[in-house]
Formats: C-alpha cells, structure tokens, sequence
C-alpha cells in the first residue's frame, strides 16, 4: 500500500501503459482518475477496478478540458497527490520531410502541450500543498532515436527536457517531477512504431534490446509506483529508463 490515501490523475488511463499505472496505483491505495479521450476504454479500466477509480474523459491537449480533469480530482476527493501525464501518440515510420502538418502538430499538441497544460493547472495545487508528484512518459526515442521517427523522437526528447526544468523550479516547493523512458512494449502504439505489427518487425525491434523483449505496462507501472511514492522521496528530475538495457 505505497500509494495509499494518494488521489492521482493518469492521463492515456484507458489502455497499454496508462492502464497499467491505474491498475497498480489502485492496487497500492490510490484512488485514481482515469482519464482518456476515449471514454468508453476509460470507463472499462475504472469499471474492472471498481470504487477507486473513476473515469474522466477529456482531450489532454485543451486547456478547458485539462482544467476540468484537475478540478474534478479535486472536487471528488479534496486533494489532488499525483499526476501521471501518460497520454502519447506516435506516427508511422517516414522520412522526416514527408511528416505533414497536421500529423506534426498532433504529436507536439497531445506529447508537448498536454504536460504544460496539466502543469498549469496542478502546479497551483501542488504549491498550496507544498508536495506533489508529477511523472511524465517519456521514451527510449528520446535518449536514443530510430530512424525514420525523428517528430516523435524529438518531442520525447521535450519531455525529458521539461521534467528537468520542472524539477529543479519545482523542488523549493516540495514538488518532484520525474519521468520514465519505456522501450517499445506491448500497447496499442506498438504496431505504429513498427510500421506494422508483422513477425519481422517484432524481431527487429527485440533485436536492439538485450535483455530479449519487448516492455509490459507492469514493467512501466512498477516503475511509476516507485518514483510517485514515498520511497522516491529524495528522487527528482531523472527519467528512468525502462528499456532492457536498449540504452547501454
């Protein structure tokens, strides 16, 4: 029960890695809102869960709809702990001249802007508090980059930026901000990156890991479950990476 009588937000809850950080959050004492896009999936994390979780829909790239998500963790529970910003989108495999505008701006709006949005409107809190915790997904990409994803690469390269300026802004105010670098792994993103979930491309991709696999959301959710608790309390402003050693 290392999270417990923690109220935490996890953005993308509704599948892959944000669904497993709700279900071991809720496993560790949180109560948690699910928050997705797709209202239907988050509701289906937070029905499987039961009377700790609770589902939120809302576009994590608009002001209003981040807005509402924060003062509903607020107003259900009366504070507000963790924040999770999860929520990612990638794009298929091309050339870095080919990737149109509006493909570039869906992953700077949903990877970039919905972090600087929950911090808008969480920090607040989280300075009345003098505590919080805010982790951020980040990737391998960022750290380390395919080809032929250098959009997405980059703005994961952002976060992982972000989470150190956050941190070290943060820290006179008892608020830590990390976040977590996964490998590839076994979520609805994966046969985007791949360019298509074929037997091939699974072997090339296990390939670059050492350690032989692909990642889990329970890999990725022990790791959260660590750095949001209190046995991370001298931890801030690192991004963790989650990968099989892809990053040696």
């Amino acid at each position: 029960m290392r999270l417990a009588g923690k109220v935490a937000i996890v953005t993308g809850g509704g599948s892959g890695f944000g669904a497993g950080i709700v279900q071991a959050f809720a496993d560790e004492g949180a109560r948690v809102l699910v928050v997705d896009r797709d209202g239907a999936a988050a509701e289906r994390v937070a029905a499987a869960i039961g009377a700790s979780a609770r589902a939120f829909t809302a576009d994590v790239s608009r002001a209003a709809e981040v807005e509402a998500m924060v003062d509903a963790a607020q107003r259900e529970h009366g504070r507000l702990d963790i924040v999770v910003n999860n929520a990612g989108v990638g794009h298929l495999p091309a050339p870095l001249e080919t990737i149109d505008d509006e493909t570039f701006d869906r992953i700077a709006a949903v990877n970039m802007r919905a972090i600087y949005l929950a911090a808008r409107y969480a920090v607040p809190l989280f300075k009345a508090a003098r505590a919080g915790v805010i982790l951020n997904i980040a990737s391998t990409g960022g750290v380390s980059p395919r080809p032929n994803l250098t959009w997405y690469n980059a703005s994961k390269a952002w976060v992982i930026g972000a989470t150190r300026g956050m941190a070290i802004e943060l820290a006179p105010f008892g608020v830590r901000v990390n976040a977590i670098n996964p490998v590839a792994g076994e979520t609805p993103l994966l046969a985007t990156f791949m360019g298509g979930d074929t037997e091939e491309n699974r072997k090339r991709f296990v390939g670059s890991i050492p350690l032989g696999r692909l990642s889990t959301p329970h890999d990725i959710a022990m790791a959260a479950v660590f750095l949001c608790s209190d046995e991370a309390s001298l931890v801030t402003g690192i991004a963790m990476e989650v990968d099989g050693g892809r990053c040696i």
